[in-house]
């Protein structure tokens, strides 16, 4: 195998034995073999377009669900991915029959493979992973957009699923995956990783109206981080539909609903507010699973990503359920049947177990999305013209498990007392619950929601420089200080840098899929940093810098 996907690849180059999120080197070879065969979706759609051959939306959203499900963890489930390959092999097939004679001959290999057996599935893995392209800096960039087009996949699924589609999104599906087969220019690629930015940029904002017309726009909350008497479920992940459903589902049944991780955010959702047994949030970032599903004694839904490999020493497998693109082995799945999901097993089974074992108590504040932001805007515009606040720093993105990562928490606990921090995602848990106090009734650490939120953040960025009737937007008091840990992070990255963003640091580490030619162009003309020291850093952000 070899995996560089994230932010953990062994030694900061690739996992080559065993992933370091847990992933085992056949899981790694079959989302190898998956990936392949989603460009072939790719390649057959371009062509037949060009051709004059109408291809369906549900090819786009296929290779959507399919990108999602290698995202880091996801899919730790062969059997599952398998099922993927074999699904992707029949929509190849029925493209290429729906095209015809006007399919053509010159078409890349992955078009054209079909193999039902999984000894070859692993073989052929071997030769068509990461390592397949051997130019370092070509294979740079077209990972660079494969990761990027990954993370926004995940976005346009979750608005997908609650009924908003962009035909702009799933057009570039076709044509970023199908790059990576075509021998482009250093100038082509780097022109098609910016533009995955700004598609990305779209499919947020497509997110971003499909759960607040779904659901209310966010709104400032104070979140219980204490448990109840009653027995309870744990949803984490990200998908709010599922959230919904479950929370549809449990009322009136004694059983109470608990948010973790990335699913925090559902707590300032006004839909969501409504309903008595959802309490509040249980435990904190992803990486910290192990401990705290044991210590929750119910049922816990993983509804996307963020799955962690369990320890010898867990008991809580007969109590794991994954739905959507997670899949985890021995863990019950939960599909859409008859356009729903049945949780029923799950209520019935949080009857049986003891009540969530209390970890901390208290509560945190957040929704500060850009509505509830831009609901304050005279506030915060008078706090800035008046000095009261100096500095907004961004502090969104990923959390991870490297204690490389107290960096986030140190810069939290330094920053000057006129200083704000912006954030979305995980990365949030590094100092949520601080008590970092406010400015003028601002609190200074104000959280937008999960990590595809940015968006909310990037509207923040550019009502600002409306209001303060800049030319650039790199002339707001504000700077990115930015962890990232998977390809979500990536695809946020890519769209800051397409809406002109510069200077932005980096951290902890500086992605293993950059090769030095590459990151020379991203400094060039974008001034990418990595982070340094926490005294250091805010130094340089207080002075623009």
């Amino acid at each position: 195998m070899f995996c560089f996907q994230c932010q953990e690849a062994a030694k900061n180059e690739g996992c080559t034995i065993k992933g370091m999120c847990g992933k085992e080197n056949t899981t790694a070879n079959l989302q190898d073999l998956l990936i392949f065969n989603l460009k072939g979706i790719a390649v057959i759609a371009q062509t037949s377009k060009a051709a004059g051959v109408a291809v369906p939306n549900s090819a786009a959203a296929f290779i959507g669900q399919g990108l999602f499900t290698t995202i880091t963890n996801a899919n730790f489930n062969d059997e599952n991915l398998v099922d993927w390959i074999n699904r992707a092999q029949v929509v190849k097939k029925e493209l290429a029959a729906a095209a015809g004679d006007k399919l053509g001959g010159d078409l890349h290999e992955s078009v054209t493979w079909y193999s039902n057996d999984v000894a070859i599935f692993q073989a052929k893995a071997e030769a068509v992973g990461v390592l397949a392209t051997e130019n370092e800096d070509v294979r740079s960039l077209r990972e660079l957009l494969i990761l990027g087009l990954k993370g926004m996949a995940a976005y346009a699924d979750h608005a997908a699923i609650l009924g908003v589609e962009k035909e702009e999104i799933w057009e570039f599906m076709y044509e970023g995956l199908a790059s990576t087969t075509q021998d482009l220019s250093v100038d082509e690629m780097v022109a098609m990783v910016l533009k995955c930015g700004g598609v990305t940029v779209t499919t947020m904002a497509a997110l971003d109206e499909a759960n607040t017309t779904a659901y209310g726009h966010p709104e400032l909350s104070e979140v219980n981080i204490g448990v109840g008497t009653k027995s309870g479920i744990l949803i984490s992940g990200h998908d709010l539909k599922d959230m919904e459903i479950l929370l549809k589902q449990t009322e009136g049944t004694g059983v109470d609903v608990y948010t973790h991780g990335e699913m925090l955010p559902a707590n300032y959702y006004p839909a969501f507010k409504k309903y008595d047994h959802l309490k509040g949030n249980y435990g904190g970032s992803w990486w910290s699973q192990n401990e705290e599903f044991e210590a929750f004694n119910g049922p816990i839904l993983m509804t996307t990503n963020c799955v962690v490999p369990m320890k010898k020493s867990n008991t809580y497998l007969d109590k794991l359920y994954t739905t959507g693109v997670a899949s985890y082995p021995g863990a019950a799945h939960i599909s859409k049947e008859n356009g729903t999901k049945d949780f029923s097993t799950l209520v019935e089974q949080a009857k049986t177990c003891a009540s969530p074992t209390e970890l901390e108590t208290g509560k945190i504040v957040g929704g500060f999305a850009h509505n509830q932001v831009l609901a304050l805007a005279d506030k915060v515009v008078d706090a800035v013209k008046t000095g009261a606040i100096k500095r907004f720093v961004v502090m969104a993105g990923c959390d991870g498990r490297h204690k490389s990562r107290n960096y986030f928490t140190q810069v939290a606990e330094k920053l000057p007392q006129d200083a704000v921090i912006l954030t979305a995602g995980c990365a949030k848990y590094r100092y949520n619950k601080l008590n970092l106090g406010d400015i003028g009734g601002i609190p200074r650490v104000l959280d937008a929601g999960q990590c595809n939120d940015c968006y909310s953040l990037a509207v923040i960025a550019l009502k600002l420089k409306e209001v303060f009737e800049l030319d650039d937007i790199n002339d707001l008091p504000i700077s990115f200080d930015i962890g990232w840990y998977e390809q979500k992070a990536v695809a946020v990255l890519l769209a800051l840098l397409s809406l002109g963003i510069k200077g932005i640091r980096l951290g902890p580490s500086l992605p293993a899929f950059v090769s030095p030619a590459v990151l020379n162009v991203l400094v060039e003309n974008f001034d990418i940093k990595p982070i340094t020291e926490p005294e250091a850093d805010i130094e340089a952000m207080m002075q623009g810098k």
